[in-house]
């Protein structure tokens, strides 16, 4: 029953790719552990965790990892993406995106030139 109430959070994890993953039910409490790449993926498993729960769910116990904290996330480029929409996506906020652009000078000399395929790092704020 608990188990399908978090499969949402199961499949996210499995769509990120979460290492050393393991999940297990215990008197109506699933415990879940794993590693997350970033910040960001690590968020973003607490977010559907909230989203199925509730703000402090009982019925779940979660030790989820990362694997690299020295930076929020990484993102390729894809077409049509500017450094403010990137910005906005992870921050919230599209001035941010100048925080994007200091962390990326060694391969971006314009914050109004980037390229599709290119990888980003998303710098912790």
């Amino acid at each position: 029953m608990v188990r399908a109430k978090y499969q949402a959070v199961l499949d996210l994890g499995e769509k990120l790719n979460i290492q050393n993953g393991d999940v297990s039910e215990d008197n109506g409490v699933l415990k879940v552990k794993g590693t997350a790449a970033t910040q960001y993926e690590k968020n973003l498993l607490w977010d559907a965790i909230k989203a199925a729960g509730g703000e402090n769910p009982s019925d779940i116990k979660a030790d989820i990892r990362v694997a690299d904290e020295s930076v929020y996330a990484r993102h390729t480029v894809a077409s049509g993406e500017t450094l403010g929409k990137i910005a906005k996506h992870y921050y919230g906020d599209a001035m941010k995106y100048k925080e994007i652009f200091e962390a990326n000078t060694d391969i971006l000399k314009n914050p109004d030139l980037i390229y599709p395929d290119q990888e980003l790092v998303i710098p912790n704020l």
